[in-house]
């Protein structure tokens, strides 16, 4: 599995230079190809048989929050002709800390969960740890902006897992499921700041 993972991630090395402007140009490189590993990588994690075979139902997820959504969404205005988006409503420093948010979210969801008591620990340590140090490291060398919320996203981090492992390994397989979709509107909105079509 974390093969297949590795030939996916050096398949798109090559696009991993492309600049997105995460307040630090020589980094930005670096973050656009953080942000992309983090989504292989949650993908490739629900593709496993450890975390979720067997479980719940496909359908079934849990979205943290609809921050992120909305503000790294454009709003809308209909022309005559067409939907178009109105770029002056955009705020790129609000997009990018409700991704912070979210990124601090999930880092602290990870970390408490695998200090919990494990399912199967020998399989769901060596699955979910990947993920939560591509986090790290997009928290680290990304300079998103800071969030004052961060010690009660730790709180509720640490409150999560108090049901049985198996109860647990359910809930993190429903958030990881969450996150994938989260994962994909990030990436499209760091696609979009990218562009620099809100700036014009």
């Amino acid at each position: 599995m974390f093969a297949h993972f590795a030939v996916l991630l050096l398949t798109l090395s090559w696009r991993a230079g492309q600049p997105v402007p995460i307040r630090c140009e020589n980094k930005a490189a670096e973050c656009a190809f953080l942000f992309k590993t983090l989504l292989l990588n949650v993908r490739e994690l629900l593709s496993s048989e450890d975390l979720c075979h067997g479980l719940i139902p496909s359908s079934h997820m849990s979205v943290w929050s609809a921050d992120t959504v909305q503000a790294c969404t454009p709003n809308l205005t209909m022309s005559q002709s067409c939907m178009m988006q109105r770029n002056s409503s955009f705020s790129e420093s609000e997009c990018l800390r409700s991704i912070k948010k979210d990124l601090d979210y999930h880092e602290a969801a990870i970390r408490h969960y695998l200090q919990s008591d494990l399912n199967m620990p020998d399989k769901e340590d060596p699955l979910l740890t990947p993920t939560l140090e591509i986090i790290q490291s997009l928290m680290k060398n990304c300079s998103l902006m800071a969030n004052a919320e961060n010690s009660s996203l730790e709180e509720v981090a640490a409150k999560m897992w108090t049901k049985t492992s198996f109860q647990n390994r359910q809930k993190m397989c429903k958030m990881m499921r969450g996150f994938h979709v989260r994962a994909i509107t990030i990436n499209r909105a760091m696609g979009y700041i990218s562009s620099r079509d809100h700036r014009k």
